[in-house]
């Protein structure tokens, strides 16, 4: 859940966890292990001194584990665009609020706020009208609920009518609320490939190809992709909740939603202003990903669609959203030995440097670049499937993606477990180069991979930002079919 690419270093690093030592692992055998798991070890490379056997597998016997899976995250790009740095602020993040309107949607570039809420939803009528209705309704509350103001305005003074607005973010600051939306391959054709809304000649590829399956996944088809998408961040959870139930409102009639993901913790910094936070592991999370202030050139070649780019006439400008629903067998890590926790993981648990540092005895060392070649008693100090070593741009022919993912928890599961893990979200200008290649790395190489199920995926075309003259998102799709 981590990304190998340099910053700033943090000028507040957060202190060290308690000194309680980590517990030791009980003893299992592989008749325990997980369902749908043959507790065989990772087809990659394993370092000399790693067990043959599968931790998980060992640590199942006494604590009744479901099946794992594999993408830990990774730490990726962000850079300060007009939104960031036009951002309007009185000091406290919940008075910040950003622009609506811009060359790119707010909510990719802007820095990570503490709470999203996620959801996509399918049309129910098959009318290309309806659609651009939607969107440009949904595109004119978005823009007064960022601004902070009620959809519609003060409410109406007839009480005999429904308010404008559902109300629970009245007299609320605005939170830094920021609204993103996508259209995914349900609007261009159906299940057989036919064209629903005359949009089929303006799909992309990379929405007509689809995610590609990877090994051990579980997805919940019910909870994956989708016609439309709205991703609302804030830095109040009612907020970001009042802007989706809105958003849900406006769309009754005319779409239905599919699924909804609510997330907590921001899992990457992405600005030098933010300090890296901990995953549900308890490890820094997104040290390394793009800044609000790296150089441009990256993201246009990593981050954003280019005009020459398929569909570039109306894409140009947007990026790709890719989701995965990412469970965590919190109580399975929480057995490992510290040792082999940050083995996994290739940093200090402590510090956040990577394993190649020496004795790390300062936050600031989570900066220093990882050493992949570094040896100690004949062996490579970062093991060779230690996440960071697996999904690290310069292993990976230095491709990169802007992460901008969150912690979930949703309760229990059967067995007591928390049920609890990280809603996985990265921006890239083509996912068959910057996200597939690493994720497949992943599930065969990583060593993380035996602490975690992918549960649900979700692909869609992030159009670019709503223009001054523009009555809705995604208003060049339209050209030459209404």
């Amino acid at each position: 859940m981590t990304q190998e690419h340099q910053s700033q270093p943090d000028p507040d690093p957060q202190q060290a966890p308690g000194a309680a030592g980590p517990a030791q692992p009980a003893d299992g055998d592989a008749a325990s292990q997980q369902p749908g798991s043959d507790g065989a070890s990772s087809p990659g490379e394993t370092p000399a001194g790693r067990p043959k056997v599968s931790r998980r597998a060992v640590l199942a016997g006494s604590g009744g584990a479901a099946a794992a899976f594999g993408l830990g995250g990774f730490a990726w790009g962000h850079h300060r665009g007009a939104e960031a740095a036009e951002a309007s602020s009185s000091g406290h993040p919940t008075q910040t609020s950003y622009p609506f309107r811009g060359a790119h949607q707010s909510g990719i570039l802007t820095p990570a706020q503490d709470s999203m809420f996620t959801a996509a939803f399918d049309m129910r009528e098959v009318d290309v009208r309806l659609v651009r209705i939607l969107l440009r309704d949904w595109s004119t509350a978005a823009e007064q609920m960022t601004a902070g103001e009620l959809v519609g305005g003060q409410p109406l003074a007839n009480k005999q009518a429904a308010p404008t607005d559902t109300g629970e973010a009245w007299g609320y600051p605005p939170s830094g609320l920021t609204i993103t939306f996508g259209v995914g391959r349900g609007l261009f054709v159906d299940d057989k490939g036919r064209d629903r809304f005359g949009l089929k000649s303006k799909m992309p590829e990379i929405l007509a190809e689809g995610m590609p399956r990877f090994a051990n996944e579980a997805l919940q088809s019910g909870q994956s992709d989708g016609d439309l998408m709205i991703q609302a961040c804030a830095d109040d959870n009612q907020v970001a909740m009042h802007a989706i139930r809105n958003l849900t409102r406006i769309a009754f009639g005319k779409a239905t939603m599919r699924w909804s993901q609510v997330g907590y913790g921001r899992t990457s910094s992405t600005s030098t202003d933010q300090q890296t936070p901990r995953n549900l592991f308890g490890f820094k999370d997104g040290t390394n990903n793009i800044k609000a202030e790296d150089d441009l050139a990256q993201l246009n070649e990593h981050l954003w669609v280019q005009p020459g780019d398929d569909q570039g006439d109306w894409m140009a400008g947007g990026s790709y959203f890719v989701a995965r629903r990412i469970r965590m067998y919190l109580e399975i890590w929480d057995r490992l030995r510290l040792g082999d926790q940050e083995d996994t993981i290739g940093r200090d648990k402590m510090y956040g440097a990577p394993q190649s540092v020496a004795a790390p005895t300062a936050g600031s060392q989570e900066f220093t670049a990882a050493d992949f070649a570094a040896k100690r008693a004949g062996q490579t100090m970062i093991p060779a499937d230690a996440h960071i070593a697996v999904v690290a741009p310069e292993q990976n022919k230095g491709r990169r993606m802007l992460r901008r993912g969150y912690n979930y928890t949703d309760g229990i599961d059967s067995l007591g477990r928390i049920n609890a893990g990280l809603f996985f979200v990265a921006f890239v200008r083509d996912p068959r180069t910057n996200f597939y290649p690493i994720l497949t790395r992943m599930t065969r190489s990583d060593a993380l991979t035996e602490y975690l199920q992918h549960q649900a995926s979700a692909l869609f075309a992030i159009p670019p930002g709503i223009g001054a003259a523009d009555q809705g998102v995604a208003e060049k799709l339209f050209k030459g079919v209404l």
